[in-house]
């Protein structure tokens, strides 16, 4: 598809936007374009735009109001060396998001105008990449369903929409090392609609979230909905624990779990480093027991927004227990460090991850 291409009446000037770009924080600050793509039921998907970000008109019986009927992806773009764009494995995000349209009756949307679409917009905006250390642009492409009407059925029209924010440094505290709280709230449960990166998944999980934060912790950890016993992943990052024996293991999916691109990233990373990596159910006591005996070394936690990051301490209503010395792991460094290298073109590129785009 050709994209029409619709003039901006009034971009940020270039001052306002170097200065907001100085210190943009995370996800707050836009850009000034976005790309939408319609789609109705015996037409499929057309009118491909990249236009001024703006508001979107929607009927009060829109189906996403009522029925839910939304999902997303996250990703970033960076800048490598020599100064140009790159995208990391954005074809794998292409087809998560297909499997998440699967899961909420949504219709397939082209994995290669995806991957297009987020090219466009990204070069229509790269003068608003962000000049703080470690800086990316955050790029949120997402579907909504935009038919006006009130029965319980999938909808015929949807919208698809790229939008970019500015982005720094994930969490609020700036710590090396992040404090997670474990929460008596379930985010999934098997059969439903853990593995689908859509928004009813996340409005779950903001009340434990919030409970988190009043307790002055980075992170909420969620343990399975069955047995309220055995790990999962935080609110928006997948987990993996080191041992003092060289293994490495992380939660399976299951069906509950988001299957993150950067868990995927790493699992590759870490075989390659020679540690014996392995996907194993992996209990809170256990947890506490093997991070109390030094037995646990390191616990990582790993998302597009933050990346890679250690996980110091750990705590709920019935104890709390650090992990090694608290601060930053050396695996999680040596990991993270060659992830953001590849991402950033400083460290060879031997996956076919990166896409440059200019």
């Amino acid at each position: 598809m050709d994209f029409t291409r619709l003039p901006h009446p009034a971009p940020a000037p270039g001052a306002t936007r170097d200065q907001a770009i100085a210190n943009p924080g995370f996800g707050t600050l836009f850009t000034d374009h976005m790309i939408t793509v319609d789609y109705d039921e015996g037409k499929g998907w057309h009118s491909p735009t990249l236009g001024p970000r703006g508001p979107i008109a929607l009927d009060p019986a829109a189906s996403v109001l009522h029925y839910a009927q939304e999902i997303f992806e996250g990703m970033k773009a960076y800048k490598l060396q020599d100064g140009s764009m790159a995208l990391f494995r954005p074809e794998a995000n292409a087809a998560r998001f297909n499997k998440s349209a699967a899961r909420l009756a949504m219709p397939d949307f082209p994995e290669d105008l995806f991957v297009e679409a987020v090219k466009e917009v990204v070069l229509a905006d790269k003068d608003w990449f962000p000049s703080v250390e470690g800086g990316a642009l955050y790029i949120r492409p997402f579907m909504f369903a935009t038919e006006a009407f009130l029965g319980v059925r999938p909808a015929k029209q949807y919208k698809f929409v790229v939008i970019l924010s500015p982005a720094g440094n994930y969490f609020k505290s700036g710590a090396p090392a992040v404090s997670v709280w474990v929460s008596d709230y379930t985010r999934a449960a098997p059969g439903g609609t853990g593995e689908a990166k859509c928004g009813g998944n996340y409005a779950a999980s903001l009340v434990p979230t919030g409970e988190a934060f009043a307790k002055g912790h980075d992170q909420v950890v969620f343990l399975d909905a069955a047995e309220r016993k055995w790990i999962e992943e935080l609110g928006g990052m997948n987990l993996f624990f080191v041992f003092d024996d060289g293994r490495m293991i992380t939660p399976p999916l299951r069906g509950t779990i988001l299957p993150g691109i950067t868990r995927d990233s790493i699992l590759t990373l870490a075989r390659e480093q020679g540690l014996d990596v392995s996907e194993e159910m992996y209990s809170i006591d256990q947890w506490r027991a093997d991070a109390e005996s030094g037995k646990l070394v390191e616990t990582m936690a790993c998302g597009t927004a933050a990346v890679v990051t250690s996980v110091g301490k750990v705590a709920s209503d019935g104890f709390e227990f650090t992990i090694g010395s608290g601060g930053p792991g050396q695996l999680t460094g040596t990991i993270r460090e060659k992830l953001v290298g590849i991402q950033r073109g400083t460290v060879e590129d031997t996956h076919g991850w990166v896409m440059k785009i200019d």
